[in-house]
């Protein structure tokens, strides 16, 4: 699922495109993927895109938000005549609308944001402004690397949690906005293994693990997020980070700390890449 660097690169690349267009008409294709009233997207204009965590908020001009989590293979893709010359990943993209095209949001001067979901687990919300902390995803939300994740409570949680240290970094309530590839990735950095007990590190360990959460999420910002499946930024193009993964996904691969072998393991359900010689 695309995490924090993933999301923040599509909410640039919306912010820089869409943000003071106004909605000529929205052409819904899926009716289970939208929630709330479609007339309150109609004939506004956009005027901010934020990210929370993982999440997306698209603020309109009526006092309206559309809330969204583009969940495991969501693609917003911008089409207009500022990125004409721009070549899009047709790989990841293919032509658009596409079978997976689920809304087309409509603007003037020929200009189009398409919305896919090969899956189908995304959710859009139209909501009102003021009402977006109602959503629980938004309400429960820990504090974010960048924003508000501060090192006395990063220390705090760990101390007080017994689960694995990477299952925590993962806990969206806790912490937001990392997920399975920058938890992966970061445990390498700060060489702990993700099995341990979130208690049992020590002061100096978690300083080490706050500075490695901020340097591989940076990282991935860096090279435009990473495309596992089908990730693309607003524009239809494919990150980079995948090229520079520390563990994740690199299974029986060299570590790059010690040039021991990384191994696969499965932690809380999910795929755990580390090396056993220099985490511990």
């Amino acid at each position: 699922m695309p995490e924090l660097p993933e999301v923040e690169t599509i909410r640039k690349g919306l912010e820089k495109y869409i943000v003071g267009k106004k909605i000529i008409d929205v052409e819904l294709l899926n009716t289970r993927l939208l929630q709330g009233q479609i007339v309150h997207l109609k004939g506004v204009q956009m005027i901010a895109v934020r990210r929370f965590g993982k999440g997306l908020v698209i603020d309109l001009d009526n006092h309206y938000s559309l809330a969204i989590h583009i969940k495991l293979t969501g693609q917003f893709i911008y089409k207009g005549p500022e990125a004409q010359k721009i070549d899009q990943d047709k790989k990841l993209v293919g032509d658009l609308p596409s079978k997976f095209t689920r809304v087309i949001f409509k603007f003037n001067k020929n200009s189009v944001l398409y919305f896919n979901d090969m899956r189908r687990f995304a959710w859009l919300k139209v909501v009102k402004t003021n009402e977006l902390n109602k959503i629980p995803f938004f309400n429960e939300l820990g504090p974010e690397p960048f924003k508000d994740l501060k090192l006395d409570y990063f220390q705090k949680v760990i101390k007080k949690s017994n689960s694995a240290i990477k299952s925590l970094l993962m806990d969206q309530k806790k912490i937001g906005g990392i997920g399975n590839i920058y938890s992966n990735d970061a445990l390498n950095l700060a060489r702990i293994d993700p099995s341990r007990k979130a208690s049992s590190l020590t002061d100096k360990e978690n300083k080490k693990l706050f500075e490695a959460v901020h340097a591989v999420l940076k990282r991935g910002l860096r090279y435009g997020g990473a495309t596992e499946i089908n990730f693309v930024n607003a524009i239809g193009q494919g990150g980079k980070y995948q090229e520079h993964f520390l563990t994740y996904g690199r299974q029986k691969q060299k570590c790059y700390n010690c040039g021991d072998i990384i191994k696969k393991i499965r932690l809380s359900g999910r795929g755990t890449y580390y090396c056993s010689s220099c985490q511990k």
